[in-house]
């Protein structure tokens, strides 16, 4: 991503209502967990940082970044020390024993994600955790998508196959943000009619107060849902596996 892109997404990432509801759904799956006290937690692809700190909650975490800008920034908010890495083959860690990996809208930037994922697979203890979230579906690819630099859209069904090609075993998979899908799908559906320079292209865009808290409270309504249910479809999609014990 371009350096605005990053210092923007550093400006808004602890305020807007996307990042605020994910990090509430991602706490309530990991919550769940029962991780052991202190457990050892790697953010890989951490960005601009903003998990870091509800991470932190759960036990101590160690976080790589690709990108110089981003990591610089992460690294202000001292929380842990962001290393520059990239994935599959440079991971700056050498342990082995991570209770969970979380990668988080990362995969979809990567030409080889089977490869990224096997990988991690190596950095996790038996029995370990691995929590991914993707974006859903092709056709809600957008001028957003193109200047994130993603590759591809998930199905569930597809990033399980991946998953699970990796080694791993998969415990639990939904889409997400599920309530606000009718709305954004036709927003994104409208845009690919506008001219390219009319597009409104910045999903980072911070919105009213009162918006801004009332999309929160909708799309983090949906923590009481992840892991109970199976939702159907979604802007997003979340999967939780597992390596195995032998």
């Amino acid at each position: 991503m371009e350096k605005d892109f990053y210092l923007q997404y550093a400006s808004v990432e602890d305020k807007h209502w996307w990042f605020v509801a994910r990090r509430r759904i991602l706490q309530q799956v990991i919550r769940k967990l029962n991780l052991p006290t202190n457990a050892q937690i790697l953010e890989a692809g951490c960005g601009t940082g903003g998990n870091l700190k509800m991470l932190s909650r759960y036990g101590q975490v160690s976080a790589m970044e690709l990108d110089e800008i981003a990591c610089q920034l992460a690294n202000q908010r001292q929380v842990t020390q962001v290393k520059r890495g990239s994935l599959p083959l440079n991971i700056p860690f050498n342990s082995e024993d991570y209770d969970l990996i979380v990668i988080l809208d990362v995969i979809e930037h990567l030409d080889d994600d089977l490869s990224a994922l096997e990988a991690l697979y190596y950095k996790l203890k038996p029995g370990g955790y691995l929590l991914v979230t993707v974006p859903a579906y092709m056709f809600l690819w957008s001028e957003h998508d193109e200047i994130n630099h993603h590759k591809r859209r998930y199905r569930l069904k597809e990033l399980k196959q991946v998953v699970r090609k990796a080694g791993y075993q998969v415990n639990y998979g939904s889409y997400f943000n599920t309530i606000l899908f009718p709305l954004i799908a036709i927003a994104r559906g409208l845009s690919k009619l506008l001219p390219k320079q009319n597009q409104n292209s910045n999903d980072l865009k911070l919105p009213s107060k009162l918006v801004n808290k009332i999309l929160q409270r909708i799309f983090a309504s949906e923590r009481y849902l992840i892991n109970r249910f199976i939702l159907p479809f979604g802007v997003s999609v979340l999967l939780l596996a597992r390596k195995p014990n032998s």
